[in-house]
């Protein structure tokens, strides 16, 4: 039930509740203490009824005592067991009557009236007398029940201010809240660009909108990224559709001829070929920056074949170019394990070697650079090309993005090689950084150790 109700309402009952407990515990500790104090009272005038006998008799043991005033209720006994004073009413007499005189106090109850009855004894040469006053407490019981009324109205009063009090803060406490889910309702709008209001207050409310506009941030930037890879991807994917399409087309008009059809079906096996590296990689790319990747790990012996093999084939992509790819390695300790597997690892290389012997002019060289440092391995991809510009540089690791957009991924690559081998070194844990080196191009692949 409490569950379907608001957090304000449910906040004002559970105040009111706990307010109701605390007030009616000090309310009943309150008439207690004033019933403590009727009944002392009551008591005290008793005894003070008993005092001017009690100095009469010590005065004048051999004398009759007075009578009382009108409404004083006394009895007194003497030595010889006579009854000197009886103001008492019956039930009150039969009570006292056969007591023994002793110094005492007892209370006696009669039709829904108590009464408060004090003893003494006083002792004289003539012997012991006893003395007893009686004081009924029906006035102090109308007071207790006016009290009882007066506390009831009073308390009901103090709780309905109270849940007022509590509704009236829990609105304002939950003002933030309020703030936060509407402008939370214009988030998705078009022109709302900003995140959740932030009170200067620095409270839980205050650090959960902090959270949550670090939230929507993240989740703002990564639907910015996958819209923009979406249409990069369109883009990318159009010219080469558009060439195996036009390809295959030709290849309809050249069945008669069959070396002019074997040669459009080479070119649409290339077409499909880029088509399915691209696809791959998009793949790739989307697997390392999701969680769903587990973390591979490879020893340094794995690496360095790997890396082998990568300069193997870069060797073979020059010779066209006479390139010169070489490598260096460099404090080696091959037993040590690094965060990245052996096939992620050269697809880096592969990545990094076919960019700088793409990027070279004939006769340039690549140099390949693999040095192990007591916390890293670190990967150094070196050519003698143009470099690239400086304020493209920032952009370098973003996907699609090449130095000079005029180029077609027929003319240029993808765009994805670069970004391919940023995810991997961010997935082991490390970093890929590039810069001009005058002449050429060098890019560095950070991995730690395990």
């Amino acid at each position: 039930m409490l569950s379907r109700l608001t957090i304000r309402a449910r906040i004002t009952i559970g105040s009111v509740l706990a307010a109701a407990v605390l007030l009616s515990v000090g309310l009943w500790l309150v008439r207690e203490q004033v019933d403590s104090i009727l009944t002392s009272t009551n008591a005290v005038l008793a005894e003070g009824d008993l005092t001017s006998f009690e100095t009469d008799i010590l005065a004048n043991p051999d004398e009759p005592v007075d009578d009382p005033g009108t409404g004083v209720l006394v009895f007194v006994r003497g030595p010889d067991g006579r009854e000197q004073v009886d103001t008492l009413p019956r039930f009150l007499h039969g009570t006292i009557e056969h007591r023994e005189p002793a110094d005492e106090q007892f209370t006696v109850e009669h039709d829904g009236t108590t009464y408060v009855v004090v003893g003494r004894l006083v002792s004289t040469s003539s012997g012991d007398w006893g003395l007893w006053a009686a004081r009924s407490e029906a006035s102090s019981t109308l007071a207790l029940a006016s009290l009882d009324r007066l506390l009831a109205i009073g308390g009901l009063v103090l709780l309905a201010c109270f849940g007022i009090a509590s509704w009236l803060l829990a609105s304002a406490a939950l003002r933030p809240v309020r703030l936060m889910r509407e402008r939370a309702e214009t988030l998705g709008a078009e022109s709302s660009d900003g995140g959740l209001p932030v009170g200067a207050a620095r409270d839980e409310l205050a650090a959960l909108a902090t959270t949550l506009n670090d939230f929507i941030k993240r989740v703002r930037a990564s639907a910015s990224r996958e819209k923009r890879m979406v249409s990069d991807a369109a883009h990318e994917l159009r010219t080469p559709l558009a060439a195996l399409r036009t390809q295959l087309e030709l290849a309809h008009d050249d069945f008669g001829d069959a070396d002019a059809l074997a040669a459009q079906v080479t070119a649409a096996e290339a077409s499909v070929s880029r088509l399915s590296s691209l696809a791959t990689n998009l793949l790739e790319l989307s697997r390392l920056e999701s969680s769903e990747s587990p973390r591979g790990s490879g020893s340094t012996s794995e690496l360095v074949d790997e890396l082998m093999g990568c300069i193997d084939r870069a060797r073979m992509l020059g010779l066209a170019k006479q390139a010169d790819v070489g490598f260096d390695l460099r404090n080696t300790d091959r037993d040590k394990l690094y965060g990245v597997d052996p096939q992620s690892f050269g697809r880096i290389a592969e990545n990094l070697l076919a960019n700088a012997v793409a990027s070279i002019p004939p006769e340039g060289s690549v140099t390949a650079t693999l040095e192990q440092t007591p916390s890293d391995l670190i990967l150094t991809v070196a050519d003698t090309g143009p470099g690239m510009d400086e304020e493209f540089i920032p952009r370098a690791f973003e996907r699609f993005t090449r130095p000079d957009d005029s180029r077609t991924a027929t003319t240029g690559g993808s765009g994805l090689g670069l970004a391919l081998v940023r995810a991997i070194a961010t997935a082991a844990g490390g970093t890929a950084t590039l810069r001009n080196s005058h002449p050429g191009l060098t890019v560095t692949v950070t991995v730690p150790t395990m």
